[in-house]
């Protein structure tokens, strides 16, 4: 067992991984736009659910990855748990489709792939052309590097040694924990399996049943991903992290048992498929597709274990408003498409703590409460932090990864509202402070003057909630009532400000009063403006029907 053939084989491995990088790459900027439509069909029912994950993890190649976004679309409200368990159970199917490919014996093409793809990936202008290209650069580099690990594979199954090692891993055990400790270590189920094919296309002689036991590890080795990635995301994280670890560790144990009572399981397998790579490869798919059967009709039951396992503690709403980032965690954004998704859920963190920030002023100012007030103070510090750290990562989204022009333009929604957000959150500290001076110098409206306040307030709110929904749903057709309560706005705070100052003429309001009066006027106007911006940032600027407002 020489220094030569050791070098060989861990070559081919990171040929085979940097492969596969490249070919997810490429898959996900192809399937990038249309991937969030995809998962999104699988609101409709549980089955459905399950095949949307099944093609969505074919799609980007990352079993990991499609659990991470339907995390995300279950925070953002698009995905109930239930329909994210579905998911997940068939992103663990769709992740078995690398290994049927390896099998196909197709490496001898690999340099043709590799030529086919650089050619394409290089001389062509054409953006879905060279995403193309870096798929196939990604498929060809993938084989090589089977390649690659074949000819030493082959030597190592004539050492001593090597076999000596091969026997101990004929106990299920050893087997297991070789596969989950490699996997866990690789953190990726396709990188295992592909190691194990290969081993098989080359005649390296690992027993079927050894094979059987190190896919069974294999299976909870990939669950450690997404309960690493979980670690610093929140309870829904946590949750779908928690089922993924358990369906596979279910999945194990039943199938486990049943190969040990009855062997005719793997007898069947070899006496269909002649050769072994391909009953390997088999084996992974009708196992995962198997489990995902065998749990799938008690989907609702096993949420309500969930939620039950990880409840919800009292202290989680004080962790919104933490001054950190919760979802622009680089760990987890592995792909343009997730990098997108979280930063959209970071901003709607950040727009929920505004917006309750401005309704906070609001309450303050008119309950005249100064405990409030510092709140609203401590919340606007938080936003400004929010604010400054976002727009740093979405910088890192722009500069360290390949965007799609759907991408791109998401990320230029969320750079347009973030300013829009944080300006919202600054008029609310503007109100706050008219209420400290308002209870500093014993100030107060007059009986006319304090109902036309508020009535402008609870309009101004409105906007603001409504906007926030608007953006949430990306509903365009919500856009014109968004217009409506802007004009509304505009028309009753000017007609309050003539108000004001035909009552400062007849000496009904004491100049103060009326100077704070006038100051809420505008902070509450400009907020509806920001809240209008917001709305109507869901359409590019050029096909924008309504104007956007310059609020200070």
């Amino acid at each position: 067992m020489g220094l030569e053939t050791i070098i060989m084989i861990l070559g081919g491995l990171g040929l085979f991984l940097f492969g596969m990088k490249i070919m997810s790459s490429g898959l996900g900027l192809v399937a990038g736009d249309s991937l969030q439509n995809i998962l999104r069909l699988a609101t409709a029912n549980r089955v459905l659910a399950a095949l949307m994950g099944i093609l969505a993890t074919i799609a980007i190649n990352s079993s990991t990855a499609v659990t991470i976004m339907t995390v995300s679309f279950v925070n953002s409200g698009l995905m109930n748990l239930r329909q994210a368990i579905g998911v997940i159970m068939g992103a663990n199917v769709g992740t078995t489709f690398s290994a049927q490919l390896i099998a196909f014996r197709i490496d001898t093409y690999a340099p043709l792939f590799i030529f086919v793809g650089i050619i394409m990936h290089l001389l062509f202008k054409n953006r879905n052309v060279k995403n193309i290209g870096y798929i196939i650069l990604g498929f060809g580099v993938l084989f090589f590097g089977v390649t690659t690990m074949g000819t030493p594979l082959r030597a190592f199954a004539n050492e001593p040694a090597f076999n000596v090692m091969l026997a101990s891993f004929e106990n299920p055990i050893l087997a297991l924990l070789a596969g989950f400790i490699f996997t866990a270590v690789v953190q990726s189920s396709s990188a295992t399996m592909g190691l194990l094919v290969t081993m098989h296309l080359n005649d390296v002689p690992i027993p079927f049943e050894t094979s059987a036991f190190i896919i069974l590890g294999t299976n909870i080795g990939t669950s450690i991903t997404t309960l690493i990635a979980s670690i610093p995301a929140n309870r829904e994280s946590k949750r779908a992290a928690t089922f993924h670890i358990m369906f596979d560790i279910i999945g194990s144990t039943v199938f486990g048992t049943l190969i040990f009572m009855f062997p005719g399981i793997l007898a069947w397998f070899q006496a269909t498929w002649a050769e072994s790579a391909r009953q390997v490869a088999m084996f992974h798919t009708l196992y995962n597709f198997a489990t995902m059967f065998l749990l799938l009709p008690f989907v609702a039951y096993v949420a309500v274990l969930m939620q039950k396992l990880i409840p919800v503690q009292s202290e989680e709403t004080v962790l919104r408003y933490e001054k950190k980032l919760m979802y622009l965690d680089e760990r987890v954004m592995r792909t343009p498409a997730i990098a997108v998704m979280n930063a959209r859920y970071e901003v709607g963190r950040m727009s929920k703590i505004a917006s309750d920030n401005f309704l906070m002023s609001l309450d303050a100012f008119f309950s005249k409460s100064t405990d409030k007030t510092k709140k609203v103070f401590e919340n606007e510090d938080i936003v400004n932090y929010l604010n400054h750290n976002i727009a740093e990562k979405l910088v890192w989204i722009i500069k360290s990864m390949s965007l799609s022009p759907q991408e791109s333009q998401d990320i230029g929604k969320l750079f347009r509202i973030l300013s829009d957000i944080e300006r919202i959150s600054d008029h609310a500290k503007n109100i706050a402070e008219y209420t400290i001076v308002m209870e500093e110098n014993d100030l107060s409206f007059s009986e006319t003057a304090g109902k036309e306040i508020k009535e402008l307030a609870d309009l101004a709110a409105k906007i603001v909630l409504f906007a926030f929904d608007v953006y949430d749903s990306q509903d365009e057709r919500a856009l014109p009532k968004a217009e409506e309560l802007e004009v509304k706005m505009d028309e009753m705070a000017q007609r309050f400000n003539q108000n004001h100052l035909d009552r400062i003429l007849t000496e009904d309001c004491k100049p103060k009063s009326g100077a704070i009066f006038s100051e809420m006027i505008i902070d509450l106007e400009r907020c509806a403006d920001h809240a209008n911006n917001i709305a109507n940032a869901i359409v590019p600027e050029g096909l924008r029907k309504y104007s956007q407002t310059a609020g200070a």
